[in-house]
């Protein structure tokens, strides 16, 4: 095993449009990183973000030598962001965190410690959000539930995209999760390495607001289920069971009043039903519709991101100390590089 003096830990960051946040999570994460016994490096990825951003990242590279910068030649999302800085990432141990400061970096220590009792992945688990309001504490519970609930695999509720794991995970996740439609904080906890949870209290955004509107909110939730659970898919069995047992009792029902008052119910029994099922129908309809975009999302098979430039990187660290002599095919489609090659 190499010294722990030499271990070096990878921390990954999303950036887009934190101008005015970054110089104060540059000056709290590094005043945590000297204090720990690893090597390090700040791995930035800006994904393309319209304000100044990319301006103060640059400059960071030239000031430290432990900063390396990823630039997007556009937007890509944050879960693209963070597989990006996992792509790249050179470390024994990958640590994946917003530059929003909700993301405590005083963490750091504990988690390095963790990772030296020889635990693969640590899940980090908020305690409280404080900038988050009633309504939206109350759905991310409801989702873990949801999620445990029709999946096979157990999740840590509460949990969020400051994570940690560690080398052998790290190329598991470069390797085989490759999907379009992602859930990076299921997979890392899918993984099966060995596991331990750490607690924080998120802290209230340090300036600027949050990328995620409800609307994005739904759709990485609906996504996420998706990812992770076939089973709305059976949700049309399940519903015909229901439905054809609904029919008998309106059968009986209509026969009992056929014979006990002569007459049979009126339509509006009918009209209620018939509803009730072409809205079911519709919802199974629509589920189907959902599996069937996720899977016309894989079979294009477009680049999850496409990297302008990278910076503070002078060799392609994606391939394990195996696999130096360049990125495997899939690997090279992935940011646009040819034979290890940055386009311009």
């Amino acid at each position: 095993m190499e010294d722990k003096e030499k271990r070096l830990l990878s921390v990954v960051v999303s950036v887009y449009n934190e101008e005015l946040v970054l110089e104060d999570f540059l000056a709290e994460t590094q005043a945590v990183l000297e204090t720990i016994p690893w090597e390090y490096e700040l791995i930035f990825v800006n994904d393309g973000s319209q304000d100044t951003s990319l301006m103060l990242l640059e400059q960071f590279v030239k000031r430290n030598s432990h900063i390396r910068l990823i630039n997007f030649s556009r937007n890509f999302g944050h879960e693209a962001a963070m597989i990006a800085g996992i792509d790249y990432s050179r470390g024994d141990g990958v640590i994946c965190m917003d530059a929003d400061l909700q993301h405590p970096p005083a963490c750091i220590p504990e988690i390095v410690q963790k990772f030296e009792e020889g635990y693969g992945v640590v899940n980090l688990v908020r305690t409280q959000n404080k900038d988050a309001g009633f309504f939206k504490n109350v759905t991310s519970t409801a989702f873990y539930k949801v999620l445990n609930l029709l999946s096979p695999v157990h999740f840590e509720e509460n949990a969020s995209d400051f994570l940690a794991f560690s080398r052998a995970a790290a190329n598991v996740l470069r390797q085989a999760y490759r999907e379009r439609v992602r859930f990076l904080r299921g997979y890392v906890q899918s993984l099966g390495f060995p596991k331990t949870t750490l607690y924080y209290e998120a802290r209230e955004r340090q300036a600027g607001k949050s990328k995620y509107n409800i609307g994005k909110l739904v759709k990485f939730s609906v996504n996420s289920l998706l990812c992770f659970s076939d089973m709305p898919l059976k949700l049309g069995i399940y519903s015909g069971c229901f439905m054809a047992l609904v029919g008998l009792v309106v059968m009986i029902y209509t026969i009992y009043s056929k014979l006990a008052h002569g007459t049979p119910s009126g339509y509006a029994t009918i009209v209620v039903l018939l509803c009730f099922m072409f809205s079911l129908l519709m919802v199974i309809v629509g589920i189907i519709g959902e599996y069937v975009a996720i899977l016309f999302a894989e079979v294009k098979g477009r680049p999850i991101y496409i990297v302008e430039r990278v910076e503070g990187l002078e060799t392609d660290p994606r391939a394990t100390p195996k696999e130096k002599s360049g990125p495997t095919s899939e690997n090279a489609s992935l940011d646009g590089r040819q034979e290890g090659k940055l386009p311009g």
